[in-house]
């Protein structure tokens, strides 16, 4: 997102991110098999910053229950095994709110956090779940963790009939340093499919999972559930990357440690 101040994406801005996710122009394909396909765009030779497209086609998975999954945090804890932490820190608006999310980035990288806006719109039967980073003063960087930027993240989710959806993931992320070619080849190769078929894995037990875990319970559904407090945008800032620690992290060479299983 562009500009100083902090904005809630408008129409236009979900319609920009939707035909970014459809649009081949311009991106590398460097992955296909099993129905994903990954995408990679180099914005700058030399730099950390990298985008990548990931698309899935999802059987057995409606487009709603991809969508329920993607935003319920309850559920994230039980089937994300790459998350350290993640918790709502307000509400903006009925579509969109502030939260925090620390993952586990492959050994020896040290963790990374984020602080993002995320919004949300259903589209006719498709949907779109998107977010960028700011900044909020009482969740400062963490000594132990290093605070990345989501210049652009999203979800869009196209419904393939009653029984079946696709899936498309993008990110622009900088995540702070600079990273082995290993890492953002594994990214693209490994780590990005891998993501999406535990997404995929997840939707099939969702809702065993959710009938047991407030079945009725879906605020970005029903906004009047929300029990997150209103912040007002005025306590948010653009999270610049420039402002932020940068460590290099080039040389590391990888581990063995065994990956998670699939």
């Amino acid at each position: 997102m562009s500009g100083q101040t902090v904005t809630i994406p408008d129409d236009r801005a979900f319609a920009s991110f939707k035909a970014e996710c459809l649009c081949e122009e311009g991106w590398t394909m460097t992955y296909t098999k099993g129905g994903i396909t990954v995408w990679t765009q180099v914005l700058e030779e030399g730099k950390s910053v990298h985008k990548i497209k990931c698309c899935m086609v999802c059987k057995d998975v409606p487009a709603e229950t991809m969508y329920d999954v993607l935003h319920d945090i309850e559920y994230r804890r039980k089937w994300d095994s790459n998350v350290i932490e993640t918790f709502d820190i307000g509400k903006l608006t009925v579509n969109a709110d502030v939260g925090y999310y620390s993952w586990k980035c492959p050994k020896p990288l040290r963790n990374r956090d984020v602080i993002t806006l995320r919004s949300w719109l259903p589209i006719g039967k498709d949907y779109i779940i998107m977010n960028y980073s700011v900044k909020h003063a009482k969740y400062p960087p963490k000594k132990d963790m290093v605070r990345a930027v989501s210049l652009q993240t999203g979800y869009m989710i196209q419904s393939q009939g009653p029984t079946n959806c696709t899936l498309t993931y993008m990110a622009q992320v900088d995540p702070r340093g600079s990273l082995p070619k290993w890492v953002v080849n594994k990214s693209s190769h490994f780590l990005a499919p891998r993501a999406m078929k535990k997404i995929s894995k997840a939707c099939l037990k969702y809702a065993e999972w959710k009938q047991r875990h407030g079945p009725n319970f879906k605020p970005w559904l029903y906004p009047e559930q929300t029990t997150l407090a209103t912040i007002p945008l005025s306590e948010l800032s653009i999270q610049r990357a420039e402002s932020l620690e940068n460590i290099d992290e080039s040389s590391l060479a990888e581990t063995n440690d065994r990956e998670d299983s699939d």
